[in-house]
């Protein structure tokens, strides 16, 4: 098993606006050209939500190739940036990396006016200090994971990606893509995020709450002296009956919502369970 991973000195900490009544947070989207229908799907929801602000926590693509590829008319990358621009245009955005689109630069961010967040990251919200995170971090198990992570996030490597030409990074995408259908055809031998290194995360930071991803377990995990951690949903509207939802953070806690389709009604009436 790998050793816990320390919180930075100085954790990212960010608090939210007075007038904030809603927050929405999603992750694991593995968005790609091959995955038409839901992207569709967030699409209407990013449309159709009446939060305040909305928290992208990592995975949002499946691969992202470079953030030079927004400028090709009429590719995926270029679609994604008129969606995201329409999103913060209306709203505050909030992208974490994740390990698929651990690529993605400040110019795309900029370009797409969101704001990155580093991973682990404290939102003061609703009275309460929550910690973020994409999650992978804390899969102490997946050892071969957590080295091959360290190693492709050296700049040398990013750099050196980024100087392939597009044509090859696009191609590579597509090998990863393969990869990935193989790998997430057995879910239950994935490794689970360490429930100890939860909870010194939580106590250092301060909070009583981890949002994370990654696993695609979606459940609300009691951790005991009053610590939780909540998992967020993988979604997937292209195979099967399809899956997602979305979790909605207000004065009330965190509450699981499907995607929404259309007008959203009133954001405190109703709402689901963790």
């Amino acid at each position: 098993m790998s050793p816990a991973p320390r919180l930075p000195s100085r954790l990212a900490t960010l608090r939210a606006e007075p007038g904030w009544r809603r927050i929405d947070l999603i992750s694991d989207l593995h968005l790609s050209p091959d995955m038409p229908a839901t992207l569709a799907r967030l699409r209407a929801h990013l449309s159709a939500t009446p939060a305040d602000a909305i928290f992208l926590l990592g995975d949002i693509f499946e691969a992202w190739i470079g953030d030079d590829a927004r400028w090709q008319a009429g590719t995926f990358e270029q679609f994604a940036l008129e969606l995201l621009r329409g999103v913060s245009a209306r709203k505050p955005l909030f992208f974490m990396h994740g390990n698929r689109d651990f690529a993605l630069g400040e110019p795309m961010a900029e370009d797409a006016g969101m704001r990155l967040l580093p991973d682990p990251a404290r939102l003061e919200a609703f009275g309460r200090g929550w910690l973020l995170s994409h999650g992978d971090q804390l899969c102490l198990g997946d050892v071969g994971y957590l080295r091959a992570r360290a190693a492709v996030r050296r700049p040398g490597v990013l750099a050196a990606l980024r100087a392939m030409p597009l044509f090859a990074r696009r191609a590579l995408a597509r090998h990863l893509r393969a990869k990935s259908r193989m790998h997430q055809s057995d879910p239950s031998t994935w490794a689970d995020v360490d429930d100890d290194a939860a909870r010194a995360w939580l106590r250092d930071a301060g909070c009583d709450t981890l949002i994370h991803g990654h696993t695609h377990r979606p459940a609300l995990h009691d951790l005991g002296d009053g610590l939780a951690r909540a998992v967020l949903s993988d979604w997937d509207y292209d195979h099967g009956p399809g899956r997602g939802d979305v979790l909605v953070m207000d004065a009330r806690g965190l509450h699981r919502i499907a995607p929404m389709h259309a007008a959203a009604p009133d954001p405190h009436a109703g709402g689901g369970s963790p």
